[in-house]
């Protein structure tokens, strides 16, 4: 393995514009295609860092797949990658680590397969699978520890994490609602994580109550440390995308604020865990946040 470590970046689905980001944040960008990627958020954010500066030091994507070949030369384009791949599995052998920047869960097993049996690392985007038993199929695939690597990068957010003084004024926790706007199925889990970072004593869940009402849902549980948590996806309305602390002394909101931030902060994390070849999130981690995924998909 080469010092600056080669990635492959694996994308597009619908809706989801990680392989532009998630490239841009290893490579930099070309500000003009860039405003072309069709996520008009992408070169706000972006345009607010210094590169090289802000850049992930020591790795680099150096070559794109999509569905589309337009697209993946447009992606190329606008993140700086030299190779368009013609099939995905022409990574393998080509890159050091590979970036399944797709969310479409249901595709993830087909896509990620490959790079699994052929030891490749691989970051797989949030949601890992909507059921317990195709995340226990994608981490029984490994071929050593570490290699699957999965999140929702609002797992690294600093701003939705307490600080001392917020855990001072708050005292012990009792409760945590979460709201995000969208859908369940691919972004339940942005809260889902960072939920389950401010409960480390949480135990197992004992009771779980799902509702929904047109395109919103609510998942409500009550762990076995009798901590509850309130997680709703809040469909087409305006929501803020955060979590409301309820403790013995007081509440406070944490709202997200940063997306560079936060997906620098978990792609350097995998990167690291390559070089490392170590587990940054634990299988039973994973398995977890899709246990509360599946429980609120249930009608």
């Amino acid at each position: 393995m080469s010092t600056a470590l080669r990635l492959g970046v694996i994308g597009l689905s619908s809706g989801n514009g990680h392989p532009y980001s998630w490239s841009a944040i290893f490579n930099g960008y070309d500000a003009a295609a860039m405003e072309h990627c069709g996520f008009p958020v992408i070169p706000r954010y972006l345009e607010k860092q210094r590169f090289p500066d802000d850049a992930i030091a020591g790795a680099r994507v150096t070559h794109v797949w999509t569905q589309d070949v337009a697209i993946s030369r447009h992606v190329a384009q606008a993140a700086c990658i030299e190779h368009v791949a013609d099939r995905c599995t022409d990574l393998i052998g080509q890159v050091d680590a590979v970036l399944l920047a797709r969310d479409d869960a249901d595709t993830h097993l087909a896509f990620a397969r490959p790079f699994l049996e052929a030891g490749v690392p691989i970051y797989v985007d949030k949601p890992l699978a909507l059921s317990r038993v195709d995340a226990e199929t994608l981490i029984g695939l490994q071929r050593f520890p570490g290699q699957l690597f999965s999140c929702s990068a609002l797992r690294y957010a600093p701003e939705l994490s307490l600080t001392l003084a917020q855990c001072e004024a708050v005292g012990p926790l009792r409760a945590v609602a979460a709201t995000v706007p969208k859908d369940w199925d691919k972004y339940a889990v942005h809260v889902i994580e960072p939920l389950l970072q401010l409960l480390p004593d949480r135990g197992t869940v004992v009771r779980s109550q799902r509702w929904s009402v047109a395109d919103r849902v609510t998942l409500q549980v009550e762990f076995a440390s009798g901590i509850e948590a309130q997680i709703s996806t809040l469909g087409s309305a305006g929501a803020p995308l955060g979590l409301r602390v309820f403790g013995a002394a007081g509440w406070c909101d944490l709202q997200f604020a940063d997306t560079f931030r936060a997906f620098r902060a978990a792609l350097q994390d995998f990167v690291d865990g390559v070089r490392a070849r170590d587990v940054r999130i634990r299988p039973d981690a994973m398995l977890e946040v899709v246990d509360l995924i599946e429980l609120g998909r249930r009608a």
